[in-house]
């Protein structure tokens, strides 16, 4: 290998060179060698490149590699920080990295490549893509995401040279993406640098402002603030506590962030100063919360102890909000020396702290993997669905909720039951109808909150909508009803697929049993699809023309010369292969037709339906005849328009009666009464069939208070 160069000695670059160097002395000398041979390399490869700044190029990985180092991380790990642009940015390959550094570090570098000769259709989408890989690289070794931390840190320190619109795009994205994720990984230090720096790039004026107000500030309580310190610090040195004190203001993109969220002017923002204690052990933190709760009265609900329930990236800390002097609120933490090295470097801290044994993981450490195994099962095909995912689980603020027997859940905010019922099991969730929490019978889609105790109902035969999607809030639930719903729609529409190619094959006057088993083998083999069944599926998806594939089918059989006419019956009830138009709403009884829509199965109109006229006389061919098939049980929703006197208490009366004929009433809505002589009352409600409505609006127009009933139809 070969010895790191040695610059000239008065140059900048020599200098960082020589300080990183010094900074390895937690490195057996062995190893220290192997990273001066590794930068020796980066600074060969990257040799006649520049950065934007001007700057030699390898002064970016040198960087880099002294952020890991500070972090105290292994060897591998910095000399993949020195190597990490080589493969993109050069004409080095892994192989060649493997045989110089070992295997390890070439899949470390290799991990930590950006995309590179893929093409996208939009950059959402490659961005995408992007964070999907990094998260898998992620999920098989932390340090590649730690590096990757690093490196967009000095990216975004060293962005002044490049343009406006391109700085504010790549702060966005650090915002959006890596900030969050330093956050889960509990790097609270790294997290609130990379939210100020891109808000100064993103909103410059606005930061320059806010931070010559802190400034202001800062100076006009700077005597309050001392007294509070001291008062602080002496209340805890009387109950002979051993407790270091000291103050924080907070972050400048916090600060923004409360004032845009809550419309607050920064006068009204008091608490831009916080308080930290830090003490020796676990019991003291406790000691040390009723001490200063005796000092100044603690507002109420403002307690979180972070202690017995930590935050799902390790984070420990008592949190209170006290009353100070003149009023003044005053937030403080309290944790002990290893909550707060855990506080500021998160997952960081277990390289930095580690025991002599290098296999011993941190309860920090076990969480972490388990979170990004997770990732792995929420992954689909689809890389914008799966960072959807992720950033959903990335959101910071946490609930923490019980199961019967006592088990702790963490869930994001804003979680519903269904997320704990997937949180739980996934055939939990698939199979859930409702929700006891407290002991409060309650919604699927019902927010969770602190403390709550939640017990899910199931039943085998119950199983995921559509509509949990939009109730859904965790990754994991979101990732599970979409695989089901996928899964579910293929076997659907493969039954329909099926039914669809017989009706063609019975209006040429063909039986299906008929056919050779030889003809749907050839059938298979030349329409490129696996299987039968998946052959059925496209058809039921509109993927294929069924009367294409008939003739296909008996393209070597004689096809009879008189042909008959097929009806496809259906029960309305088939799931996502067959979907009842929205607009007219068809019912049993109603005469219907249908359309197959590419990618979504069968679409059903009623006859007369205003939206598909144009349709059917352009397109005749595209349309064919259904009939229902009768099934008893069965509730189809539809609209009615009852135009009222306006009278007090006819909307009791109307809702009555539609009760008494049977019918459901699922959703009403009352129209601007005209001149107060009548209203119009719009009900969506559940009948059996066309007879059943007839019979509804029958009783409706018995009603003294009823001057007219109508069926909606034909909305948009």
């Amino acid at each position: 290998m070969e010895p790191a160069p040695e610059p000239d000695s008065h140059s900048t670059e020599d200098r960082d060179y020589r300080a990183f160097v010094d900074s390895l002395a937690y490195l057996p000398a062995t190893d220290i060698a192997r990273i001066e041979a590794a930068y020796a390399f980066a600074a060969k490869a990257h040799a006649h490149q520049k950065r934007l700044s001007g700057e030699a190029y390898i002064s970016h990985p040198l960087a880099v590699a002294g952020a890991v180092v500070e972090w105290r991380m292994d060897t591998e790990a910095v000399m993949a920080a020195l190597l990490h642009d080589v493969l993109e940015d050069t004409q080095i390959n892994k192989k060649q990295l493997g045989e110089h550094f070992g295997q390890e570090v070439a899949d470390l570098v290799d991990g930590l490549s950006k995309l590179d000769k893929i093409e996208f259709a939009t950059y959402k989408d490659a961005q995408a893509e992007n964070f999907r890989r990094m998260l898998m690289a992620m999920a098989r070794d932390l340090r590649v995401v730690l590096i990757k931390l690093a490196d967009r840190r000095h990216n975004i320190r060293t962005m002044a040279s490049l343009r406006p619109d391109k700085r504010r795009r790549i702060a966005l994205e650090t915002l959006d993406i890596y900030a969050p994720i330093a956050l889960r990984l509990g790097l609270n230090k790294l997290y609130r640098e990379l939210q100020d720096t891109c808000f100064e790039l993103i909103h410059p004026v606005r930061a320059s402002v806010l931070r010559k107000a802190m400034r202001a500030a800062s100076g006009n309580r700077r005597e309050l603030l001392g007294k509070i310190l001291e008062d602080l610090g002496n209340k805890l040195k009387a109950e002979d506590l051993d407790a270091e004190v000291f103050g924080r203001e907070k972050s400048l993109y916090s600060i923004y962030r409360k004032m845009k969220d809550r419309h607050l002017s920064f006068l009204q923002v008091l608490d831009i100063y916080g308080f930290r204690v830090v003490v020796d052990r676990l019991a003291a933190c406790y000691l040390a919360l009723g001490a200063l709760h005796a000092l100044y009265k603690p507002v109420p609900g403002k307690f979180k102890d972070y202690i017995a329930l930590p935050k799902a990236n390790g984070y420990q800390s008592l949190h209170t909000t006290l009353i100070g002097p003149y009023g003044t609120p005053v937030e403080v933490q309290i944790r002990t020396r290893e909550m707060h090295q855990v506080a500021q470097e998160g997952i960081a801290a277990h390289w930095l702290y580690k025991e002599s044994d290098p296999g011993n993981s941190t309860e920090l450490e076990i969480k972490t993997h388990k979170w990004l195994q997770s990732l792995l099962e929420t992954q689909s095909g689809d890389s914008s669905e799966f960072f959807e995912n992720v950033k959903i689980d990335l959101f910071p603020d946490e609930v923490y909720v019980f199961t019967p027997n006592g088990k702790i859940l963490t869930l994001p905010s804003g979680a519903t039951a269904i997320d704990f019922a997937y949180a739980v099991h996934t055939d939990v969730g698939n199979h859930c109808t409702a929700a006891l929490i407290n002991h409060v019978l309650s919604p699927l889609g019902t927010k969770l909150r602190n403390g709550d105790v939640v017990e899910i109902n199931t039943e085998p035969s119950a199983v995921p909508q559509a509509s949990w999607l939009s109730l859904a809030k965790t990754g994991r639930a979101r990732g599970r009803i979409r695989h089901f719903l996928r899964n579910m729609q293929k076997v659907e529409s493969a039954a329909l697929g099926k039914r669809m190619l017989y009706k063609e094959l019975l209006a040429m006057g063909v039986l299906p049993v008929s056919v050779a088993e030889l003809n749907w083998q050839q059938l298979v083999n030349s329409s490129g699809s696996s299987t039968l069944h998946d052959l059925f599926t496209d058809i039921g998806l509109g993927k294929r023309v069924p009367a294409v594939v008939a003739r296909l089918l008996l393209a070597r059989e004689e096809i009879p010369s008189t042909q008959t006419t097929s009806t496809l019956a259906i029960h309305g009830t088939e799931g996502m292969a067959i979907q009842l138009a929205s607009c007219c709403q068809p019912i049993p009884g109603d005469p219907i037709v249908g359309a197959i829509r590419k990618g979504h199965g069968l679409v059903v109109h009623t006859v007369d339906c205003p939206n598909i006229v144009r349709s059917r006389q352009n397109e005749p061919g595209k349309w064919m005849h259904i009939e229902w098939e009768p099934e008893k049980g069965k509730l189809f929703e539809v609209s009615i328009n009852v135009g009222v006197k306006d009278k007090r208490g006819v909307l009791a009366q109307v809702a009555a009666s539609i009760t008494r004929a049977d019918a459901n009433i699922v959703d009403v809505s009352m129209g601007d009464p005209d001149k107060h002589v009548f209203s119009t009352l719009s009900f969506t409600i559940e009948v059996a069939d066309r007879a059943h409505l007839e019979q509804v609006m029958r009783a409706l127009q018995r009603l003294p208070e009823v001057l007219q009933v109508s069926r909606e139809s034909g909305k948009e």
